[in-house]
């Protein structure tokens, strides 16, 4: 996900990217680890650098306001952020949450060819089932969520390749 804010009217790039159990995180030129220890209801304890940390999250779909040590950011989603309710895909073949919510299952592996329409994975956002359909026929080239895991919007959750 790229978000950016402002400072001394100056945009700076964020970025954060899963990397296994972990999240990278890139602000402006220095890059963190971090561990999310929990996440619900807009409250993330999280580590980074080894230090626990408490953020409080909200959000109206461009903007989220982070608080952290008593300073709120206002992060803005970079362009190309989608709209609607149906998957997004950022780049060819990337399918994205079409809101916060839980992955309930997962009916495909890396390497599964799939076929135009079918279920890859299903997600629970407000006690609904939102199931997430390959765009074309195509292969799985990587998972990037697994069941359980809780994951926001936008946030990318399988890529497929094309055949």
């Amino acid at each position: 996900m790229k978000f950016s804010f402002e400072q001394n009217s100056v945009s700076i790039p964020v970025e954060l990217t899963q990397a296994g159990k972990f999240y990278r995180l890139t602000i402006g030129e220095s890059t963190f680890e971090a561990e999310i220890i929990h996440a619900k209801d807009g409250k993330l304890d999280f580590l980074i650098d080894g230090k626990r940390l408490t953020a409080y999250v909200s959000s109206d779909n461009a903007r989220r306001w982070v608080t952290v040590d008593g300073q709120t950011l206002v992060l803005t989603k970079s362009s190309g952020a989608r709209r609607g309710s149906q998957a997004g895909h950022h780049n060819a073949g990337e399918l994205t949450a079409p809101m916060p919510g839980q992955v309930r299952a997962v009916n495909v592996s890396e390497g599964d060819a799939v076929a135009k329409g079918q279920t890859l994975l299903v997600l629970e956002a407000m006690k609904m089932e939102i199931r997430i359909h390959a765009p074309q026929d195509g292969t799985v080239k990587k998972l990037f969520v697994k069941q359980s895991q809780t994951v926001e919007r936008e946030q990318v959750l399988i890529e497929i390749g094309v055949s």
